[in-house]
C-alpha cells in the first residue's frame, strides 16, 4: 500500500492528520488557500472552425485534485496546453494562483511555469540523460549548487520509490518506472501545481495502480494541486474514493473513504462537444442519469 516514509522537508508533520489521518480535515489558517491554484473564466478555444472548449469554466484549489473526462479529442490535452501558455484562448481568462496569465508574453509566462510541474505519458524522458540528470534537469537549468541538487533529487527518487534506480538510463527503466521518473522530475523545485497528462496510459494494471497510489500520496502528503487527465473509469474511482495517510509507525497507509466519509479534495468534469456537462464528486457522477454520462461510463 505504501513504503516507509523518512523523508524531508517536503513532507509534512504527521501530526497535521490528526484522528482522521488525512490533511484535508484540518483546519488551516492560510488565506492563500482561498486563491485558485488554476482557474479558467468562460474558455473557448477552436483549431480552426473545429470548436474544441466551449465556455469552459473551473477551478482547482490549493491540495485539490481535478479529474478531467471526455472521449478521444474532446480536449482534455488542450486544458493542459492551455494552463502552461502553449496555447492562447480565443476568448476568456485563464488565471494561476491569481494570476492571469492569458496575455502574457513568454518571458512571463517561463516565470509561471517555475510553480508548474508536467507529467506526461510515458514520461517523456530526455533518453541521453541518466535518471539523475532527468530529474536534476530544472534545478541544473537554475543553476543551484549540485550538492543541494542531489539531495532533492535522491529525495523525489525516495518519494517515487526508485532511488535505486537513480544511475540508469531510460531505455533500461519500464513503461511504470519512466512514469514515476517524470513524476519525480515534475516535482523538483517544489511546484505548487502538477498537470498530469493520461499518466496511466498503455501501462499494465498493476504499474497504472501504482500510478494512481502516486497521485493520491501527492494530493494527501504533498498538499500538491494537480490536473490528472485521464480515461480510466477504474482509476477515477479509486483515486476519488481514497486518502493517505500515516500509520502510527510511520508507514504510509491508503485508506478507502467507505461510508465514514466523503472526500471532498477531489473533484471530476466531463466534456462533450466542447462544453462541461458534469463537474461535481465521483459519487455523484457514478448515480447520474445523464444518458452521455451514462454510455461513457461504459465504454
Amino acid at each position: 500500500m505504501g513504503s516507509k516514509n523518512t523523508e524531508d522537508h517536503l513532507t509534512p508533520d504527521k501530526s497535521d492528520y490528526g484522528k482522521n489521518n488525512a490533511r484535508i480535515f484540518s483546519t488551516i489558517d492560510d488565506d492563500t488557500r482561498v486563491i485558485p491554484a488554476v482557474e479558467f473564466r468562460n474558455v473557448k478555444f477552436a483549431y480552426a472552425d473545429q470548436i474544441v472548449l466551449n465556455d469552459i469554466s473551473f477551478r482547482v484549489m490549493r491540495g485539490e485534485l481535478l479529474i478531467v473526462l471526455s472521449p478521444s479529442g474532446g480536449g482534455k490535452s488542450t486544458i493542459l496546453k492551455l494552463a502552461l501558455g502553449l496555447m492562447k484562448p480565443d476568448e476568456g481568462r485563464i488565471l494561476i494562483d491569481g494570476e492571469d496569465i492569458t496575455d502574457y508574453d513568454e518571458e512571463a509566462l517561463n516565470r509561471v511555469r517555475q510553480r508548474i510541474g508536467v507529467g506526461f505519458q510515458e514520461g517523456a524522458l530526455f533518453d541521453s540523460l541518466s535518471v539523475y540528470d532527468n530529474v536534476a534537469f530544472r534545478c541544473h537549468e537554475r543553476g543551484i549548487p549540485e550538492e543541494i541538487v542531489e539531495q532533492e533529487v535522491r529525495r523525489l527518487l525516495r518519494f517515487v520509490d526508485l532511488e535505486d534506480a537513480i544511475d540508469m538510463m531510460p531505455a533500461q527503466l519500464s513503461g511504470g518506472m519512466r512514469v514515476r521518473v517524470g513524476i519525480a522530475r515534475a516535482l523538483a523545485g517544489k511546484p505548487r501545481t502538477l498537470l498530469m497528462d493520461e499518466p496511466t496510459g498503455g501501462l499494465d494494471p498493476p504499474t497504472a495502480w501504482s500510478v494512481c497510489e502516486l497521485g493520491i500520496r501527492l494530493r494527501d502528503l504533498r498538499d500538491v494541486s494537480a490536473i490528472l487527465v485521464t480515461h480510466g473509469i477504474e482509476y477515477v474511482r479509486f483515486i476519488a474514493s481514497t486518502y493517505a495517510g500515516y500509520a502510527p509507525n510511520g508507514e504510509v497507509m491508503l485508506i478507502g473513504e467507505k461510508d465514514r466519509l466523503c472526500l471532498i479534495n477531489t473533484k471530476i468534469i466531463m466534456l462533450r462537444e466542447g462544453r462541461i456537462i458534469f463537474n461535481g464528486s465521483d459519487e455523484e457522477l457514478f448515480i447520474s442519469e445523464d444518458k452521455n454520462i451514462r454510455e461513457f461510463l461504459l465504454l
